[in-house]
């Protein structure tokens, strides 16, 4: 328990320019994902799935995403369009986590999506305590059809988040935290 919390005290984003190689692979990989599966699923529709991103597959991704920024802004610099390519290039592995939340008859979409959402937040977590680092992003393609087309997701998907994984070559100082008086009140006080 105290290990846990330790982590979960400890746990931050790492930016994906930080994260290089090794990232998780093979078993590690598939451990991963299996735990990132294990989140509340009212209903057990599993509203989401995985895309993996390693290897080649992120210069053929990130080609897609030069493609689409080119076609969004004709008159971009060749340095803008290399720098939108470059966002799935850093890191070694990059989790695309899909929701496919659809209506139901019993289960609100609302929940569904926030499924997907634990989905991502289990993988990081999951990533740190394997030693590994991640960040969970999203960025403009994220909503690009064009993009989400060409990573084969079907028209009712959508992305709740590409997760980056790997190991920080360095970790950047962490944030300023929410003050809790901020954040909390208590219902009938």
């Amino acid at each position: 328990m105290t290990d846990t919390l330790s982590l979960l005290k400890l746990r931050r984003s790492v930016p994906p320019q930080l994260l290089a190689a090794p990232g998780p692979e093979g078993a590690q990989l598939d451990e991963l994902l299996t735990i990132a599966s294990r989140v509340p699923d009212h209903g057990k529709l599993v509203p989401w799935r995985f895309i993996v991103f390693t290897g080649a597959a992120r210069e053929q991704a990130a080609d897609v995403v030069a493609q689409a920024f080119r076609n969004r802004n004709p008159d971009a610099a060749e340095d803008q369009v290399a720098f939108e390519r470059k966002r799935l290039l850093h890191a070694p592995v990059i989790v695309a986590v899909v929701s496919r939340a659809a209506p139901h008859v019993k289960i609100p979409q609302w929940e569904q999506e926030l499924t997907a959402g634990a989905v991502c937040m289990t993988m990081l977590v999951a990533a740190q305590a394997m030693g590994f680092a991640g960040c969970w992003l999203t960025n403009w393609f994220s909503f690009d059809r064009s993009v989400l087309s060409a990573f084969g997701l079907e028209a009712e998907e959508r992305i709740a988040g590409f997760i980056h994984l790997g190991t920080a070559s360095s970790v950047p100082p962490d944030r300023e935290r929410p003050v809790l008086a901020d954040i909390v009140s208590h219902y009938g006080a």
